[in-house]
């Protein structure tokens, strides 16, 4: 199963790329670690801050109407995972 949305601007990028991040189970450190980037570079890319970049490529998207889309893929969990991922989900009758 995954999860895909329109990605209409920096900030909305940026909550995908964190619950990507968290579906695979890191830290933004770990995360940093992973691609030889800093915890702070993670933390300002998932808070959607603006930069050149990211401004000129939603500009970008706008000004040519086309639209950006990101998909989510579940995470590969183990067995007992899945279980309480459904515990979670869909909790008994209290």
């Amino acid at each position: 199963m995954s999860y895909r949305g329109r990605v209409p601007n920096a900030e909305t990028l940026g909550l995908m790329l964190q619950q990507g991040r968290l579906a695979r189970g890191l830290s933004q450190r770990e995360l940093a670690a992973e691609l030889g980037l800093t915890q702070r570079w993670v933390s300002e890319m998932e808070a959607g801050k603006p930069g050149k970049l990211t401004e000129r490529l939603f500009a970008m998207l706008e000004a040519t109407g086309v639209r950006l889309h990101a998909e989510l893929d579940e995470p590969n969990l183990d067995a007992a995972d899945r279980d309480h991922a459904r515990e979670i989900e869909e909790p008994g009758d209290a």
